[in-house]
């Protein structure tokens, strides 16, 4: 750890003035980040961390081999930028660190206090912080009420920890050693990377090596989002003449070219290595300047006798220590982590006294420094395994045996490392029985990456005892399906599954978790194979469980647009298996799946269920499923139409979702936000919004999709069909849902229409419509079914169009679903608008009115302007007055195409407005180029905007040309940016 102005604390070599003086180092602070050694070639490294930080938000990923300097880039930059007024937090991972949930995040905000405002101007958020810091306290709000539930104080955590470097303001967050990094700190730091608070500056290092091949560093893929600078930075070792550089600035001109070719070759560039070594030609001077001592520096060298490499080097050091001392050494080695002098001396078999001289004796020969308060071990990792590689056998085996013995006799034995050390000595039951309670104690702390670690080297020992391998595999289990990313979740479970060892209902349990994660989060249908068979290996042992997966699959079926019969039959024997179970969450998880099943089926009577649904409680269990079903019923009621429950359906449903750990929960009601944002018509923040999403969402398909979708709906309102069409068919062929694909291909098939190609619109909107009658979801996916009406019209099949508006009418019958009610008027409409208009008309304007009652304006007035040109032939007057009022409302929602395709009809009839392309704007837009500067800024291309404007190409063509040069630019990338500066 580091303190606050941003410089290590001493390494223990800086209090060897000895060691510094003989050198010559410059004993400047400038130099004293560096422990007294000059800091070369890295000055293109230094530029791009340097830059990064200096314009935050940045994330910053420094990559190297152990050694070779990772560590002193940081100290380096991050001095210079606490000079400047920055702030500099500093946490490590540690391979043997106790159980602590986000232990190296912990220990840097540790450091936050003089940064922090009083407690009262914190965000309440980060209350949940204040058990964890009690250094803190005077900053910190009070803690929230307990949260029993680990995903839930594992959610709470990250949104605290956030709020905490906020407030903080413009500062620096250094992780080191990444690669030993715990599974809840890792995903902590990529939520974290993923949406920085404004003022702050991530620094991850580690080492690549020691990484599985191919994974990433932070668990899953990562991109910065747009606006986060950073940078991804690998550290080479040094050049010869870089180590001749270093060698200079130590010893002057004793630093020949031999002496740092030697230097070069034994350390292959590694500034370590290199250091080691000129301490330890200081040692084999006497105590005074090098200066004084005559002998060559590389002569010394070849006389240490010392092969290449860092072991030799640490040896030589310690040879020269009294027994004692080198018995600490050895301790210290064996225990591997910074350990309290009473451990050490105990470990080496000191008496107190003896301990404190060899430990005084130690640290000032700088194989061992004080790395936090009164806890001693080595500066490195590289130098605590060269030690212990020179330690005997016999002896490291008595070494772990004291060290057991030492650790059990303090106050919280620090469970992990004690079994470490019965690994060590291949005690196989003793690490068993001490990582299992380790493990455990890891889940009671919150600390699932800790625990996670060692449940997984649990399950890798053979011959594993039947109860120790179903304990351990169901704790795993449980620990996986807390994680943010579900690819690491499915691997996890998966290969607790390959064991054929598990017993069955441990193996359904299990199963369970797998299916849950897949349909959920996936939104794949193996999952629902994963949970029959799951159901199947359950049978009368876990009912609970079973009938959790039975209700899911009752929730998918329905989802996936399955007779509605079958989930009815799946929820009904879910209800039966958990009858008469006294878990409350079972009972209230099957209660949800069933709200939502209803809900989309359209039952009038849900809605009483939901108002019945408990959001108060001690069981977060019980509020997790509500908060559930809240979500389902939102989703279910905007597809059929119930748009004024949704608002608060979602925040009750994010409420709860905040309060009880479901950040997945969480990120789909954000999205959802954003489709009924589009059906209010507030269009105007639509993409900034999805872009934002997409960047901070990872890995939930519902997101591609429905972004797919409602982008999809903007681009074809504003004319842009080759856009459209690519997002339509993104979403068509993302995912298998029966609604997703209904409404891809309602969007495919009203683009072919207004491209003047209804076969083409047959052929994709009546696959849709079959799939609707053979399975279902006709109320949640109606949109399409107008659509498919009009293409049949179009292309002279009258009959399918009667006939499917006929069965379509069959089933909205004793439903409450207003959408479907509007999309079935509009199918009535078309249906008589030749033959009989005044009819068609009263269809339209009964459509119109439900789509206004429901709160949707667009498609209100699609189905107006379809009442409008009833009038056409009869009295163009009156519909010309209804067609303007309509552009009107066409113009404020953004819906160009539309608005282009009245005034276009408005001109037909004589009724248009004056021409807007007249002359007599001069430097300024006319109207019509206000238009093209606007599709412009979308993206759209001349073809987009002649189509989207009713105008011919070499129109569109002379407009762009104007626009670009009235607004001062060369590029239609920069039109955007040039609208927002003329309008702010």
């Amino acid at each position: 750890m580091r303190d606050v102005t941003g410089s290590r604390p001493a390494r223990g070599r800086g209090e060897r003035l000895g060691c510094v003086m003989m050198m010559g180092l410059d004993p400047s602070p400038r130099a004293a980040g560096g422990g007294g050694f000059a800091f070369v070639g890295r000055r293109r490294e230094s530029g791009l961390l340097r830059g990064a930080l200096q314009h935050p938000p940045a994330v910053v990923l420094i990559e190297g081999e152990a050694g070779v300097g990772k560590s002193r880039l940081v100290s380096e930059v991050t001095v210079d930028l606490v000079g400047q007024g920055g702030r500099v937090l500093y946490g490590s991972c540690h391979p043997l660190r106790e159980p602590f949930p986000y232990g190296p995040v912990i220990d840097a905000l540790r450091q936050a206090g003089p940064y922090l405002p009083p407690a009262p101007e914190m965000s309440p958020l980060a209350g949940v912080l204040a058990p964890l810091l009690p250094e803190l306290t005077d900053h910190l709000p009070p803690a929230p009420a307990d949260v029993q539930e680990t995903g839930a104080e594992r959610y709470q955590l990250v949104r605290a920890v956030r709020a905490v470097l906020e407030a903080c303001g413009t500062a620096i967050l250094v992780i080191e050693d990444l690669h030993w990094v715990d599974e809840a700190t890792r995903e902590l730091l990529l939520l974290l990377a993923r949406d920085l608070p404004p003022h702050l500056g991530l620094v991850l290092t580690y080492r690549q090596e020691e990484l599985p091949p191919r994974a990433p560093v932070l668990g899953a893929a990562y991109r910065r989002p747009p606006g986060t600078s950073g940078a991804e930075i690998h550290l080479a070792p040094l050049t010869e003449s870089d180590i001749h550089a270093l060698t200079a600035a130590a010893m002057g001109p004793r630093a020949t070219h031999a002496l740092g070719r030697i230097l070069f070759e034994r350390s292959a560039g590694l500034p370590l290595v290199v250091e080691e070594d000129l301490i330890t030609l200081s040692e084999q001077g006497h105590r005074g300047y090098l200066s004084v001592e005559v002998v060559d520096p590389v002569t010394r060298l070849d006389q240490a006798v010392v092969p290449r490499g860092l072991r030799e080097a640490v040896t030589t050091r310690v040879r020269g220590l009294a027994a004692p001392a080198v018995a600490v050494v050895e301790a210290a080695a064996v225990l591997a982590v910074p350990t309290a002098e009473p451990v050490l001396t105990q470990v080496a078999g000191l008496d107190p006294e003896q301990g404190m001289e060899a430990l005084m004796e130690v640290l000032g020969a700088a194989v061992l420094r004080e790395s936090q308060p009164m806890q001693y071990g080595f500066r490195h990792a590289l130098a605590q395994q060269a030690a212990y590689q020179t330690i005997p056998g016999p002896r490291r085996r008595r070494l772990h045996e004291q060290a057991i013995a030492a650790l059990r006799t303090v106050d919280s034995p620090p469970l992990v490392q004690i079994a470490h050390h019965f690994r060590a000595l291949g005690d196989q039951e003793g690490w068993l029985t001490q990582a299992e309670a380790a493990a455990a104690q890891a889940l009671g702390l919150g600390d699932q990456g800790t625990a996670a670690a060692l449940l997984h080297a649990i399950l890798a020992e053979p011959g594993l005892d039947e109860d120790v391998r179903t304990r351990v595999a169901l704790a795993l289990s449980r620990t996986a399906t807390y994680s943010v990313e579900y690819t690491a979740s499915v691997a996890v479970l998966q290969r607790i599954l390959a064991d054929p060892q598990l017993p069955t209902a441990t193996r359904g349990e299990i199963r369970v978790g797998l299916g849950l994660i897949l349909t959920s989060q996936a939104g794949d249908p193996a999952g629902i194979r994963e949970l029959e068979n799951a159901i199947e290996e359950l049978g009368e042992q876990r009912p609970e469980t079973a009938a959790h997966a039975m209700s899911h699959i009752a929730l998918f079926a329905t989802f996936r647009g399955q007779p509605a019969a079958e989930a009815l039959a799946w929820i009904e024997r879910a209800e039966r298996t958990v009858q008469a179970s006294p878990d409350e969450a079972a009972r209230a998880t099957v209660h949800a799946d069933k709200i939502a099943v209803l809900t989309q089926l359209g039952h009038p009577e849900v809605w009483e269920l939901i108002d019945r649904l408990p959001r108060e409680g001690r069981d977060l269990a019980v509020l997790r499923q509500t908060a559930r079903a809240l979500y389902n019923a939102a989703d279910a009621a905007l597809d059929l139409g119930h748009d004024d429950r949704v608002g608060a359906l979602l925040e009750q449903s994010q409420e709860l979702a905040h309060r009880t750990g479901a950040p997945h929960l969480d990120a789909i009601c954000r999205v959802l936000r954003q489709e009924l944002a589009w059906y209010e018509g507030a269009w105007g923040d639509l993409e900034a919004a999805y872009a934002s999403l997409f960047d901070q969402i990872q890995d939930i398909q519902m997101l591609e999709i429905e972004g797919s979708l409602v982008l999809g709906a903007l681009a074809e309102a504003r004319g842009q069909w080759s856009q459209a069409l690519k997002r339509y068919t993104t979403a068509r062929d993302a995912g298998d849902y029966a609604v997703w694909s209904a409404d891809a291909a309602a969007g495919i098939g009203r683009v072919r229409l207004a491209q003047g190609e209804p076969e083409a619109a047959w052929a994709i909107s009546a696959p849709a419509t079959d799939n609707l009658r053979h399975n279902g979801p006709w109320l949640r996916a109606s949109a399409v079914v107008p659509v498919a009406v009009e293409a049949a019209l179009a292309t002279g099949r009258p009959e399918s169009a009667t006939e499917l508006t006929r069965e379509f009418e069959r089933a909205t019958e004793g439903h409450d679903a207003p959408a479907a009610i509007a999309h079935l008027h509009l199918c009535l409409g078309l249906l008589l608008r030749d033959d009989d208009p005044a009819r068609a008309r009263d269809h339209f304007d009964r459509a119109r009115a439900t789509f206004q009652g429901i709160g949707r304006p667009y498609p209100a007035a699609q189905a107006a302007e379809h009442a409008a040109r009833t009038l056409i032939p009869t009295t163009p007057h009156r519909a010309a007055q209804d067609l303007t009022e309509i552009d009107e409302i066409y113009r404020q929602l953004g819906a160009t195409f539309d608005a282009a395709r009245c005034r276009r009809t408005l001109r037909d009839l004589g009724e248009a407005r004056p021409s807007v392309g007249r002359r007599g704007y001069g430097g300024q837009l006319s109207p019509r180029e206000q238009e093209v500067a606007g599709l412009l800024a979308t993206g759209a291309t001349n073809r987009d905007i002649a189509h989207a404007l009713f105008l011919s190409p070499r129109t569109a063509e002379h407009h762009v040309a104007s626009v670009l040069k009235k607004l001062g630019v060369t590029s239609r990338q920069a039109v955007r940016d040039a609208l927002t500066t003329n309008n702010p």
